[in-house]
């Protein structure tokens, strides 16, 4: 509820601040409205009289950002994504990667929902220990519109992974595999296409016979830490005939930011190749992949890097754009207008329904009921 001066002057006198100094942030329907709030406070006035700034500073604009979270509200299509990971238990251990499902699925203007899977719940072990969780994991990956393989450390749930990698490449949906995902979707297809029962990543067997995924050259054994592959990396597109080439404005490369000690065994990479494996990334080198697909699929990437890093309102990942999109039939769309985006930051390709807004406005629903931000199934 919105505080009334009353109250803003009981605060003042015993918490000794200046009253136009307080704001209320109370319960909105999605969470880029509070930016609205401050504003509608002049909670930016406050700031700029504290700081000295009221010479220079100028009236925030924030048109655009009006418009894309009043859009938000309208959202009510859904599209729902199926959450492989080893934490599922922990949601925010995958933050970053929830946020750039929403910058996306805002975009392509449905409402997303996360169905969270453990991966060891999709394993044979766990149908004879626990079948019900067994029977619910593969409920929800079955329901999904698209699958998505997280980054992680360790052993535990590979297995699970590398059965929801072979069911989303089997049955044609939409995948996205990020830093370790992509590792598991390399081993899947090593395992299940070119026959290799063996291959394996040493990270989970240091002694295995296929290594397929290997430690990188230039990286410790002994100290952890710092002596990961960290940072900004560049990555060149070995095509710009590729979704991923296509979804990032057919540039001829880009920077990510990585975070990863293994990589995919460069001796095997001609033999994938031939499968039918396509890796349209590289480093500057061309020795280290960044960027696998497969082209004969909807939509089946796996990339090095984590691109979740630098999605934002407005300028979703192309990657997670293009996931999403492919989950909703729009691919084909967001791929022709990858790179033209409307004065909301809302793809063309999905259009802005500015008169929806505005109808939505008249009603003045913005209620301070509280709900999910966007609405996020959660199912452990």
């Amino acid at each position: 509820m919105v505080l009334d001066e009353n109250a803003k002057g009981k605060l003042s006198q015993f918490c000794l601040i200046k009253a136009e100094n307080i704001v209320t942030l109370y319960d909105v329907p999605n969470i880029w409205h509070i930016p609205l709030l401050l504003r509608d406070q002049k909670a930016h006035e406050a700031i700029f009289k504290v700081l000295n700034l009221n010479g220079v500073a100028r009236e925030p604009g924030l048109e655009e950002w009006t418009c894309r979270a009043e859009a938000c509200d309208l959202l009510h299509e859904p599209v729902r994504i199926a959450l492989v990971g080893k934490y599922t238990d922990l949601s925010d251990a995958y933050l970053s990667i929830l946020k750039a499902l929403v910058h996306a699925s805002v975009d392509c203007r449905k409402k997303l929902f996360v169905d969270w899977i453990s991966a060891t719940n999709l394993e044979d072990a766990t149908a004879k220990e626990n079948p019900d969780a067994y029977k619910a994991a593969w409920k929800l990956l079955k329901g999904a519109d698209g699958v998505l393989i997280p980054g992680g450390f360790g052993d535990r749930g590979v297995q699970g992974k590398i059965i929801a990698a072979k069911y989303a490449r089997e049955n044609r949906i939409p995948f996205l595999g990020i830093c370790l995902g992509m590792q598991i979707a390399v081993v899947e297809f090593t395992r299940s296409v070119l026959g290799v029962h063996d291959a394996n990543s040493t990270e989970f067997d240091p002694n295995a016979k296929s290594p397929v995924v290997i430690f990188m050259p230039e990286g410790s054994k002994t100290h952890m830490g710092g002596t990961m592959r960290l940072g900004s990396r560049r990555t060149f597109f070995q095509t710009k005939d590729c979704k991923s080439a296509k979804l990032y404005g057919c540039k001829s490369f880009i920077d990510e930011r990585h975070r990863h000690r293994y990589e995919v065994n460069p001796d095997f990479v001609v033999r994938l190749e031939n499968a039918g494996l396509s890796f349209t990334g590289k480093d500057e080198t061309g020795k280290r992949m960044e960027i696998v697909e497969l082209p004969n699929h909807p939509y089946f990437i796996g990339v090095q890097f984590h691109p979740e890093f630098k999605s934002r309102p407005g300028k979703p990942s192309p990657l997670f754009l293009g996931l999403i999109a492919a989950a909703c039939g729009q691919l084909d769309t967001v791929l022709q207008h990858s790179s033209n985006v409307d004065s909301c930051g809302l793809s063309k390709a999905v259009g802005t329904d500015v008169s929806a807004i505005k109808a939505y406005n008249k009603k003045a629903v913005l209620k301070s009921a509280y709900r999910p931000e966007y609405v996020y199934g959660y199912h452990f």
